[in-house]
């Protein structure tokens, strides 16, 4: 148990007793094969599409959320940088070799494949119709997360074909985030959220 004391304006931390079982890290290997057999809720049934994302940074990061959170898929359009690239290999940290993903070159025929397999595509983007995250409540048919811009957002080309709009509420005064952490966040919301929709 920890004690936070002032001294003169300052925060300290004091132990007030010993912890008997200490937290360890678990190594690289334990990690590994705690979670080898663990299928994600999204891996058959979520793709997420990044259209025009500048930075070669984010989309490795996006590769990366990607992967931890198993997603079927990942969709590269517009101008978004597509592997090999090491900027995005270092991002990823390898990610973009174990997430499967596709280079798509016409934005109408990607929608199209989409409403073939009757997946709803919900844009991440502050709109006047957004839903906030944590109030959505998926249904079992597949999704497509469409990501944006990180200066524009959702290009209007994909977001006049969404079916809805998720927003990440926010506190602050800039009410934005990057793209590539906004992504984690709802891939994780989405992922509670299949579970609960599992369980119950």
């Amino acid at each position: 148990m920890f004690q936070l004391l002032s001294n003169t304006g300052n925060m300290k931390v004091q132990e007030t007793n010993t912890n008997q079982n200490p937290i360890r890290k678990r190594s690289t290997r334990e990690i590994y094969w705690l979670h080898k057999e663990k299928k994600s809720p999204l891996s058959n049934s979520v793709i997420v599409w990044a259209h025009n994302i500048r930075s070669l940074h984010n989309v490795g990061a996006i590769f990366r959320n990607c992967d931890a959170f198993g997603v079927a898929e990942l969709w590269l359009s517009g101008f978004t940088p597509r592997p090999p690239r090491p900027e995005i290999s270092k991002a990823a940290i390898g990610a973009e070799e174990t997430v499967k993903w596709r280079s798509i070159d016409r934005i109408d025929e990607g929608i199209a494949e989409l409403r073939l397999g009757n997946v709803e595509l919900i844009a991440l983007e502050q709109t006047d119709q957004s839903t906030e995250i944590g109030q959505y409540q998926p249904e079992t048919n597949p999704v497509c997360i469409v990501l944006g811009n990180e200066v524009t957002g959702v290009d209007d080309i994909l977001l006049q074909h969404c079916h809805r709009a998720l927003e990440i509420p926010q506190f602050g005064t800039k009410h934005s985030l990057n793209v590539s952490v906004a992504s984690g966040i709802a891939l994780y919301a989405l992922l509670m959220a299949r579970q609960k929709t599992q369980s119950s």
